[in-house]
């Protein structure tokens, strides 16, 4: 195994751009430097594909941890190729303790999950209990990706603000999911902003992404600036 993982290493140090690593290191705060490579997301997209299904992915998915940013992210892709729903989620499982940054949380979702939106549903619910940064994180993302659309059910949102938690990262993401309820489910979602029933920090802040939004139209967003609570 660890000459298959080395193997995959060095392809990996074969792509590398210094230039990309250290913008890229400049994004992820919780990453020493050290730990990134500097390989853009299309190259190892790319690296994926020709790896998945093979011994070689096969023998990089059980060596975790891993060293460097980039191995963390080409296992989130490995995980995507998974056709299986039961085996892309049991990949997911072992792999989310491992997440330690918005970047890597946010670029996975195995295509499979799609599919399955019902029996995924407790998972996201039990990943939102973890206490864990970002596997809390995942969750809120899989709710934004996946179920505020015909699979929207308004206690989603009662899910989502009950996380309760210090982390940026996690409150940016709350932040996040509530803005683009905001554009798809408004009807549900703009009474938690018109009650102030967030969290200030996040009230606000959803206020602002959704202002930012392109699919939130012009007179809503003037009533949504409306509803800054000012410090």
């Amino acid at each position: 195994m660890e000459t298959e993982v080395q193997a995959v290493r060095a392809q990996l140090f074969g792509l590398q751009d210094e230039t990309y690593r250290d913008f890229q290191s400049a994004l992820m705060p919780t990453v020493p430097k050290e730990k990134v490579i500097g390989v853009r997301t299309p190259a190892l997209r790319k690296l994926a594909k020709q790896l998945a299904g093979t011994p070689q992915a096969e023998a990089f998915l059980q060596a975790l941890p891993h060293d460097y940013y980039e191995e963390n992210n080409l296992h989130a892709f490995l995980i995507e190729a998974i056709r299986d729903y039961g085996t892309a989620l049991a990949e997911t499982e072992k792999f989310l303790p491992y997440i330690d940054n918005w970047a890597t949380c946010d670029c996975f979702c195995p295509k499979v999950f799609a599919k399955h939106k019902a029996e995924l549903l407790p998972h996201i619910r039990r990943w939102l209990d973890s206490g864990e940064t970002y596997t809390m994180r995942y969750a809120m993302g899989m709710l934004m990706r996946y179920y505020l659309d015909a699979d929207f059910r308004p206690e989603y949102l009662v899910w989502v603000a009950g996380v309760h938690r210090e982390e940026y990262y996690i409150n940016m993401m709350r932040a996040w999911y509530f803005a683009t309820a905001l554009a798809k489910q408004p009807e549900a979602t703009l009474p938690w902003l018109t009650e102030k029933r967030l969290d200030v920090w996040t009230h606000n802040k959803t206020i602002q992404k959704a202002v930012e939004s392109y699919r939130i139209p012009d007179e809503r967003k003037r009533l949504l600036r409306g509803l800054r609570i000012r410090s």
